[in-house]
């Protein structure tokens, strides 16, 4: 049996035998390289190409693109330019409505997108500064999905943060602008600055110096508030007390906003009443001016607001609701000779809000400088005795 099966397992035909090099043959074909192809996966649907860009004259030698369905531009920039992160890194700001558009571009700052919904807006600009900025018409649903106002007027804009040395204010207002300086001290709410800076403008401020802790000036708010101060006025932000002094003129007093009395009793009777003559600053008396030392102990006369302290140039410090006067502005003013200014109120009411007491204390400075430069121009009109 075992010769049986080994006849039958033999290869019938004759053995192949290995030629020269036959081995070294095999070992080459397992040497070479085996290129291993991957499974064939379905394709990834690839996005459909951008639509055309449509575009058209809004007038000869303006144009505008059409804004395509599906475009999402609007909301993207409007989105980021409502940070203060971005507005900081990037150096742009989001600007709203005709008005508003129109003081910026009068005052030189400089247009990088226009969104509008009807062309009758551009119309309203001024054509020759709309013209280096990218125009984009898209439908007024999509403005007043992303705008902040009750009544959107269909008109954004995003614009290069404006600097003040490079700005060019209004002729009438610098005409009318007096050696008078605003400096906010952690003014935290959006409408409250706003409103002061639209009063700072109202009463010629040569300056606005924003310490930091105070809330960004182009921060959307605000700018609804100011009402186009941003720009007629120049605002200076994020400055610590330390740099500050550099950025007053030289021999600047300055004088701090409170409502505190430290001394009530020692002021004359009825002094919440209003001077008897509106046309001439009352002389202060020393008695009727009790001093108080602020938190690090240096000594500020306090006295009431109507009464004579605005000598150009001069400063008011106008602090927060919440935390008040902090002790590097009463440290300010000490040591430039200010003077606390009281604006009294009736017994019972705690405070008064900081905007409305900015606008007491800057419109009473300029009428007291207005009326010093009367007195000054009338004294140098006199003839001079020979």
């Amino acid at each position: 049996w075992p010769a049986l099966w080994r006849a039958l397992l033999r290869p019938r035909g004759p053995r192949a035998q290995p030629g020269p090099g036959g081995r070294r043959g095999v070992r080459g074909l397992r040497r070479s390289p085996v290129r291993v192809l991957k499974p064939q996966s379905p394709r990834e649907p690839q996005p459909p190409p951008p639509p055309a860009v449509e575009r058209s004259a809004a007038a000869p030698g303006l144009w505008y693109e059409k804004a395509a369905a599906g475009d999402r531009r609007l909301g993207k920039v409007v989105t980021i330019a409502k940070s203060k992160k971005f507005r900081d890194n990037h150096g742009k700001v989001l600007l709203e409505g005709h008005r508003l558009i129109k003081d910026a571009l009068e005052a030189g700052a400089v247009p990088q997108t226009l969104f509008f919904s009807t062309v009758r807006h551009l119309k309203l600009l001024p054509e020759a500064e709309i013209k280096r900025a990218s125009l984009v018409k898209v439908k007024f649903e999509d403005i007043k999905t992303w705008s902040d106002l009750v009544t959107p007027q269909g008109l954004l804009g995003i614009f290069s943060k404006p600097d003040p040395a490079k700005m060019s204010y209004p002729a009438a207002q610098l005409a009318n602008s007096l050696p008078l300086l605003l400096i906010c001290d952690n003014i935290r709410d959006p409408g409250n600055l706003g409103t002061i800076l639209r009063s700072a403008a109202g009463a010629g401020c040569e300056k606005v110096l924003l310490t930091k802790g105070c809330v960004d000036p182009w921060e959307p708010k605000v700018l609804r508030a100011g009402m186009g101060a941003h720009f007629r006025v120049p605002i200076i932000a994020s400055l610590d007390w330390e740099s500050l002094p550099t950025n007053l003129p030289a021999g600047t007093q300055v004088c701090v906003a409170d409502n505190n009395d430290p001394s009530s009793t020692s002021l004359p009777r009825g002094a919440a009443s209003a001077p008897a003559s509106p046309t001439a600053p009352v002389k202060s008396s020393p008695k009727a001016a009790p001093e108080h030392e602020d938190e690090e102990g240096a000594a500020i006369p306090v006295q009431h607001y109507y009464e004579d302290w605005a000598r150009a140039p001069v400063a008011v410090v106008v602090g927060g609701e919440t935390q008040g006067l902090s002790p590097a502005a009463l440290g300010l003013a000490a040591s430039t000779g200010g003077r606390r200014l009281l604006i009294p109120v009736v017994p019972g009411v705690d405070s008064l809000n900081s905007a409305i007491a900015a606008g007491i204390l800057l419109f009473e400075g300029r009428r007291q400088l207005l009326w010093r430069h009367k007195q000054e121009d009338g004294r140098q009109k006199l003839p001079v005795p020979g």
